[in-house]
């Protein structure tokens, strides 16, 4: 299982992404982007991509409101206190044939 990092919101003001961005993590252990990644983004994702790939959002806290086949993280930058911004990423699992929605 692939999964599909989407830039779902940002608060405040992120020099790397912006909504709408996507990368993804294939195999388990790549990361595939056509754009610089940031490390925020690696640090909040790092602790739950193997679980998010193997098992469901909401086993681990994760899962968003209104679909729970999606994960909810952010960034780790305190925007409201250095003046620069947190993204919020929204993480789909998909198999190597489906296509992300």
């Amino acid at each position: 299982m692939d999964l599909i990092v989407k830039v779902k919101e940002i608060k405040g003001t992120c020099s790397v992404y912006k909504v709408g961005d996507t990368f993804k993590l294939k195999d388990g252990y790549r990361f595939v982007s056509d754009f610089p990644l940031c490390m925020h983004s690696f640090a909040a994702l790092l602790p739950h991509y193997n679980a998010l790939r193997i098992s469901q959002a909401d086993k681990w806290g994760l899962a968003g409101k209104a679909d729970n086949t999606k994960a909810y993280i952010q960034c780790l930058d305190a925007y409201s206190y250095t003046d620069g911004g947190t993204a919020i990423f929204e993480i789909q699992k998909v198999s190597k044939k489906d296509k992300p929605t």
